[in-house]
């Protein structure tokens, strides 16, 4: 699982070529990582090896819908507009597909955790994962991941900034 974190980090780091954009995009995760374990708390099923898989399937939806969000909004931020600007922006154009992809996965989900297609029994485990996992993230990743981009983002203008007014303080003594 951490293999997995790990090379989604550096995969992240080098489509975004930023080393703190990815860190943005993997805060989700502990999102999707909270609703597969209340899935599996409510519905009593162990935690075993094809729970793991579809924690693992969670993990890559989760950063998927992240990455539609950020990708698009560092297209608008490319285009000029401010950091709040891009996301309010993005966000309601990037609901639609994120929205889509998650309650596809869900309802796709539905009959192997129900136990009701042929050959599902024994893979439920698998299915409530993936659900619970993607409840939890869809709809938090849609507040959490904003919020966290405008703050970093915000934050690295300001240092920006300061290190261009003190070098230009150094140039003016010079």
């Amino acid at each position: 699982m951490l293999l997995a974190v790990l090379f989604m980090y550096m995969i992240l780091a080098s489509l975004y070529n930023s080393f703190i954009q990815p860190l943005i995009l993997m805060t989700s995760i502990p999102l999707a990582i909270i609703g597969a374990f209340i899935g599996i708390l409510i519905t009593g099923y162990q935690l075993d090896m094809f729970a793991f898989i579809g924690l693992l399937m969670v993990l890559g939806l989760v950063a998927k819908n992240g990455i539609l969000l950020l990708d698009f909004t560092n297209k608008k931020r490319e285009e000029g507009m401010d950091i709040r600007e891009a996301l309010l922006h993005a966000a309601p154009i990037r609901l639609r597909p994120i929205l889509m992809t998650s309650f596809a996965m869900i309802f796709g989900m539905l009959p192997i955790a129900l136990s009701m297609g042929e050959g599902a029994k024994g893979n439920e485990s698998l299915a409530i994962v993936v659900i619970g996992g993607l409840i939890t993230s869809t709809f938090l990743t849609l507040v959490v991941v904003p919020v966290v981009y405008e703050w970093v983002e915000n934050k690295m203008l300001k240092r920006k900034e300061k290190k261009m007014l003190k070098e230009e303080a150094e140039n003016q003594h010079s």
